[in-house]
């Protein structure tokens, strides 16, 4: 339990520096000033902590009160062992759980870098131009018009990577802003025509020796995708230790959660 409740208070902390948040305990939504659906959604208020049953309907609506007045859908994201029985509680209030799934973590010294192949090299993103490269790597990745995020200069807030093959940008990962020394390796992409070439493993790993290496992260942590995804992270060095649940109202964006 306590990996799982540190790095939930670690997203709590990072979610917070660029979000406003709306307290009702257990709960905490996180409202970002963009509407894009899935920059803004709910985490539990105190992980680690337990919650007490009947504070949950009060407390989810008045989260998705503060969301539907800005007309925003609601989801949430939790790990499972910070605290049990959270995501059955919020079920049982109307949410819909999408998925369960295993949270990989690596330390510094387990990281396993992957060897370039010949004409592959990696950039940290260090200019708005680069990040419009990633956001343009990550809208086709994605096919979601307008996916990406704005540069951010300190790498403690976060930052991301560029792939290149033979000079031409074909795959991205970004680490999220760094909180007790815990960042989310998340973002990862590759344009169609280049998958399954290994350049979303390079991603990863580099975005993943980036966050500890210039943001000061000793922790980093990701979900995967799909079992294929999982089994590229393994291959990197990372664990399972945790369980992420996500969960979503109805008639929102329920297929595009993970």
């Amino acid at each position: 339990m306590e990996i799982g409740a540190r790095i939930a208070r670690a997203q709590v902390e990072g979610l917070a520096r660029s979000r406003r948040q709306i307290v009702a305990e257990p709960l905490v939504g996180m409202l970002h000033d963009r509407d894009d659906w899935y920059l803004s959604t709910m985490v539990a208020a105190e992980p680690g902590r337990a919650f007490i049953p009947d504070e949950v309907p009060p407390s989810l609506a008045i989260i998705r009160q503060a969301f539907a007045a800005e007309g925003r859908w609601l989801s949430a994201e939790l790990v499972d062992e910070a605290n049990p029985g959270l995501a059955e509680a919020l079920a049982a209030n109307g949410m819909t759980i999408v998925s369960r799934l295993p949270l990989l973590v690596v330390e510094p010294d387990d990281l396993l870098m992957p060897e370039l192949p010949e004409g592959v090299t990696v950039k940290v993103v260090a200019s708005d131009d680069d990040q419009k490269a990633v956001n343009a790597v990550s809208a086709e990745a994605y096919e979601m018009d307008g996916a990406g995020f704005d540069f951010k200069p300190n790498p403690v807030d976060g930052g991301a990577v560029l792939v290149y093959a033979d000079d031409v940008p074909v795959a991205t990962a970004a680490w999220t802003a760094v909180a007790d020394a815990v960042s989310e390796v998340a973002g990862v992409g590759t344009l169609h025509s280049h998958r399954r070439r290994g350049y979303g493993g390079i991603a990863t790993a580099y975005a993943t020796l980036k966050a500890f290496e210039l943001g000061g992260a000793t922790l980093a942590w990701l979900t995967p995708g799909d079992d294929g995804a999982d089994r590229v992270y393994r291959r990197l060095g990372y664990a399972p230790k945790a369980t992420a649940v996500h969960l979503g109202d109805p008639g929102g964006h329920l297929t595009d959660l993970r």
